[in-house]
């Protein structure tokens, strides 16, 4: 299982005959994407990549009976064609392009209340379910099918904990890249419930940034409702206070926001924080080893089975590596 996205997904693209477009379609299609065409104003009919491009979202819906969007469409006209999506009844909008004015971005959220679209972003890398579908920017080659449930601010940090994971042979359920704009769509809260969820993610990693309160929020869901491991990063530690470190979210501003009351309110709940972004992967593995260990356990009590006996390193059961002269006896009276 995963969520938002898997095998199944029927995705189109806005902003599909355009350079960015293009490119991360085909990156996309060669994933194993189910992409079923695109939108690009005034070339409707034709065909790009080998697949049909549509005037509006309206008509590719009905065509393609699509069920998300990826958005490469530029600054100026995103918001619109997130709103496009929204009115066309897309489950998941996932709008990639960054620069979008803040503006604009107030107008989308009032604009998402009340309605079952989800958004990602915008600024964003994506979202990814390994082996089955990539909406997005990441590079599809790092992922490895697996059980970390991964929630980023920081696209970067984001390609940093699944390269960790995958290489720790953990994998990744599902990664999600939520932007690091200030005004965006799904937040820490909305991804770590569904990773609560969802029955094949065994731990979640969170990387914050300094800025605003989302990562606070996410920490008291944590405290209340998440029972699985999360091993958590704060981007910025050393960044002054009023400056602008990367995204135009990350700024801290009238003493809130900082890096240090991120990760206080973390360790409070309960997260496993780390000081530096190479200890994600090796964290999260030392939490999860005693839990699977554990359930393995379980799983061989259910079946009616004893777990086997630790075995010496010469390959002796431990009671004969214990008693060596025994051993030895019970050798010389076979050879007799």
């Amino acid at each position: 299982m995963s969520i938002l996205i898997d095998k199944n997904t029927r995705v189109i693209c806005q902003g599909f005959t355009g350079k960015q477009g293009t490119f991360h379609s085909e990156q996309c299609l060669a994933y194993g994407t189910k992409l079923v065409g695109g939108t690009s104003p005034g070339r409707g009919g034709a065909k790009h990549l080998g697949l049909p491009v549509f005037n509006t979202v309206e008509e590719a819906v009905g065509e393609t009976d699509a069920a998300a969007s990826m958005i490469y469409v530029p600054a100026a006209f995103a918001a619109d064609a997130i709103l496009e999506a929204v009115d066309a009844g897309i489950e998941l909008v996932v709008c990639i392009t960054e620069g979008i004015p803040v503006n604009d971005m107030v107008r989308v959220k009032a604009a998402l209340a009340g309605k079952s679209t989800r958004l990602v972003g915008p600024n964003c890398p994506g979202v990814i379910t390994p082996g089955e579908c990539k909406i997005g920017i990441m590079p599809g080659f790092i992922h490895q099918k697996g059980a970390v449930g991964i929630v980023s601010r920081s696209g970067t940090l984001t390609y940093e904990a699944v390269f960790q994971t995958t290489n720790a042979g953990l994998g990744q359920s599902t990664c999600v890249g939520i932007g690091g704009d200030p005004v965006r769509g799904m937040n820490f809260v909305d991804v770590l419930a569904l990773f609560q969820e969802d029955p094949a993610t065994e731990g979640i990693i969170m990387v914050g940034e300094i800025g605003g309160s989302d990562e606070e929020a996410g920490a008291e869901f944590i405290q209340r409702h998440v029972t699985k491991p999360v091993v958590a990063y704060i981007a910025g530690v050393t960044a002054p206070p009023g400056k602008r470190m990367g995204h135009a979210g990350a700024i801290v501003a009238g003493g809130k926001g900082t890096a240090a009351d991120k990760f206080r309110a973390l360790e409070a709940a309960g997260a496993r924080t780390v000081k530096s972004p190479a200890e994600l992967g090796s964290t999260m593995a030392a939490l999860l080893k005693p839990r699977r260990s554990a359930a393995k356990a379980r799983g061989l009590v259910a079946k009616g089975k004893r777990p086997a006996k630790k075995r010496g390193a010469s390959g002796k059961s431990a009671r004969v590596a214990r008693h060596p002269a025994r051993g030895a006896a019970r050798r010389s009276v076979k050879r007799r």
